[in-house]
This record gives structure tokens, sequence and C-alpha cells, in this order.
């Protein structure tokens, strides 16, 4: 009948807030929050969103509603009692291949920021003058790839697309006319997508394919002439040259993000480069150097403005990163206890979304406990890793490595054998 609501009250979000006693309205400053630091712009939503979530008047949020709500609560959709667009029930994650979470993240993104995506297509027939629409619609773009990456890690398809739309944003440049603050916000997108497709590769293990990226996104950063943007790519190519064996090469890489202008301005990215230095330093053996930059890499964090505007991307490095990166450090120096005290520092802090994070570190805490010879602790900490995330390029290569520790130390013992049978099944 007209007027009739059908609607169903989520009880499964009501229950969140209940267990957490939070209110509507805190929900929406929070929510807000992280919408700010997906997009580098306050959310707009209203409580009366989150009223009609509640009713269940609406089921499915739109993409950048639904990744702020699973970072605020540590929740996926489904356990927040939502329903995927376009479908009558709750079904599994999609893939990137199935279900591209960068469209709809960027089709929400876009709106949030008030860009206008009826404008006509990027890249056109018939030359025209850029504008900052042109540099608005591709940073949503952009945060719709980090949001996506940030949920399935650095797959082959997530490379393919950055790198596909830094070949668009360089073909947009050379066809159309712009003033040149509006050319340097363009130079300094493509420089971002190329350092993203960059990072997928790292993250996938794809070192040749890095590689390659880090040359174009080298002379795209340079073009920019935006501080943040050189210091990222620096920062990225010390973690790549350390991958490949190239150790002085890495700390060359993060001495140039450290000497950087903005590390020098801001005390949170002068803290970023310096845990990256003491990993170098680690890796070539320099204990002393080594754990000096994790201390001045602490104080310089417990002096950075946590309201201070930055770029989205650098949203990753808080508390729980720096531990994470002192925790690296020490295992190079085979300093297990602190490796491990750092570890679960980074646990403690570590936001509930961040899945690939949290299956790393705990990948590091059991190689950190094996190396106290704590054989049970080891493999329960090992254990516990979620089976998907044991598939993860970078957390297989340690378990990989772990496996082959345990073998050697204890190839009888049941525990041992448990392990390695499950972990042959699972990454067969």
């Amino acid at each position: 009948m007209p007027g009739t609501r059908n609607e169903t009250r989520n009880d499964l979000l009501a229950a969140w807030l209940h267990d957490h006693k939070v209110q509507v309205g805190e929900l929406t400053s929070l929510v807000n929050t992280e919408i700010g630091k997906l997009t580098g712009r306050c959310g707009t939503v209203h409580d009366r969103h989150i009223r009609k979530l509640l009713s269940g008047e609406h089921k499915s949020p739109n993409a950048l509603l639904r990744t702020a709500l699973e970072r605020v609560t540590g929740q996926t959709a489904t356990e927040l009692g939502f329903i995927p667009r376009g479908s009558k029930k709750s079904s599994p994650a999609p893939t990137p291949e199935d279900d591209p979470l960068y469209r709809r993240a960027l089709l929400a993104a876009a709106s949030a920021a008030g860009v206008s995506l009826a404008t006509p297509p990027l890249g056109g027939n018939r030359p025209r003058r850029l504008n900052s629409n042109d540099v608005e619609a591709l940073k949503a773009e952009l945060v719709a790839w980090t949001t996506s990456e940030s949920t399935y890690g650095g797959t082959p398809e997530l490379e393919k697309r950055a790198e596909d739309i830094t070949d668009k944003v360089v073909r947009l440049q050379q066809e159309n006319s712009a003033s040149t603050r509006i050319r340097s916000e363009l130079y300094t997108v493509a420089a971002a997508f190329s350092n993203s497709a960059m990072w997928a590769a790292i993250d996938g293990q794809r070192f040749e394919s890095a590689e390659y990226h880090l040359d174009r996104t080298i002379r795209l950063a340079g073009l920019s002439g935006d501080p943040a943007t050189e210091f990222r790519v620096w920062g990225h190519a010390s973690i790549l040259f350390r991958h490949v064996n190239r150790p002085t090469d890495a700390l060359a890489a993060a001495e140039r993000a450290q000497a950087s202008p903005i590390a020098r301005r801001d005390p949170l990215f002068s803290s970023l480069a310096m845990s990256r230095l003491a990993i170098s330093h680690a890796a070539l053996g320099d204990d002393r150097s080594a754990v000096r930059y994790v201390d001045l890499a602490q104080k310089a964090l417990d002096r950075a403005d946590p309201n201070k505007y930055r770029p989205s991307w650098v949203s990753f490095y808080d508390q729980a990163e720096l531990d994470h990166l002192a925790m690296v450090a020490r295992m190079h120096l085979r300093q297990w206890p602190d490796a491990e005290r750092h570890a679960h520092r980074s646990l403690a802090y570590l936001r509930p979304d961040l899945k690939r994070n949290s299956a790393l570190v705990h990948a590091h805490l059991a190689v950190a406990q094996l190396g106290q010879k704590d054989l049970e602790q080891a493999i329960g900490t090992a254990q516990s890793l979620p089976e998907g995330m044991m598939k993860h390029a970078r957390v297989r290569r340690l378990l990989d490595g772990f496996t082959e520790q345990i073998t050697t130390l204890a190839p009888h013992n049941p525990e041992a054998r448990d392990w390695r049978a499950r972990y042959r099944t699972v990454v067969a």
C-alpha cells in the first residue's frame, strides 16, 4: 500500500553502537573524520543518514560511506548488516575483477568532492583548457584506487589500472592546454598513480615491474615539483631497493626522503623517513644507527600535530606503523625480544580494518618468537593467521622462511608437522 514501509531494523549496526556505547552523533563524527582521511575533504554525512541505516531504510551505503564505517568499527559491511549494492542478500566480498571497488568509490568520492562526472571526459577528441575539475576527478579516482588496494593488496589488476590512468594523465597533458598551476597538479596526480603502480608491484613481489614504474615515477615527480610526492617516491624506492638486495641504494633513497623539504617542515614525515632509515641501517648491520633512528622517529611522531592537513596517502603512518617498521629493523639485527615487543605494540595500536598489515605483523611476530626458540608460541602465532592472508606475497615470503626454520629446528615435533601440513594445503 502507498506509504507503507517495509524496512527491517539493522540490528547488527544497532548492536555495535550499544556494545561500544557510541551515540548516533558520535558515529557520524567518526565517519566524517575517516572520509576526510580518504578524500582529503571532511565528510558531509548527517545524523539522519546513520538513522536511515539503523532503521533499515537504507540497506546499501555507497562505497565511501561503507569503507568509512568499516574503518571506524573494524567490522565488514556484511558484519554490520549491510547488503552489497545490486544484491538481494548478503554475499562474500567481491574480488577486484568481478566487482571493481575503485569504480564505486570513485563515484562517491567525486560526489563528496563536488566534482561533476557529467563534464566532458578526460582526454576527449577536442583540445580544451584543463581546469581544477579535471584534477579533482583524478584525485577522487586515486582515493578509490587506494581504498581498493587497502582491501585487496597489490594485485596485478590494480597495478595495471594505476598504470593505465598514468598513461591517460600523461596523454591528457599532451593533447590539451592548462595553466602552470594545473599542469603541475596533473603531473603530481600522474606521479601518484605511477607510484601506486610501483607500490602494487612491490607489494605483490613483482620487482622487475616495480623498477620500471620507479624510473617513470621519478621523472613525473620531478616535473610536478611537489615535495610530498618526491618524498613518497624516494620512500618507496628505498623499500624496493631493500627487496632486490641493494641495501646501499636503499639507504641513499631513504636519506633523500629525509632531506626533502616536507620532512624538515612536518615531524610526521620526518618520523616516517627516520623509521625507514632505521631499517636501511639495520640491513647494513649498523645497529647503533638503526636504534638511534628508531628513537628519533618516535620523538618526531610525538611532536607531530595529528590534526594537520596532509595528503591522504600518508594516513597509514601512525604509532602502529612506526612500531611495525621498528620491528623490521630489530629483526634485521636479530634482536628478537625487541622485535617481539614492537610487534605487540604495533598490534595494540593497529586499526582493525588493516587486515593485511595485521597479517604481516603476525608473520614477523612468529619469526621473532622462533628466533627465541619459543617453538610452541611461534607456531601458535602462525596458526592464527587467516588462510587468505597466508597467500599474500609478502606474508607468504615470511612464512616460507618460517616453515623452513621449524623444519630444521624440530622436524619431528607434532605441532610443527601440523603447521607444515596446513601451510602446504593453504598455499598449494
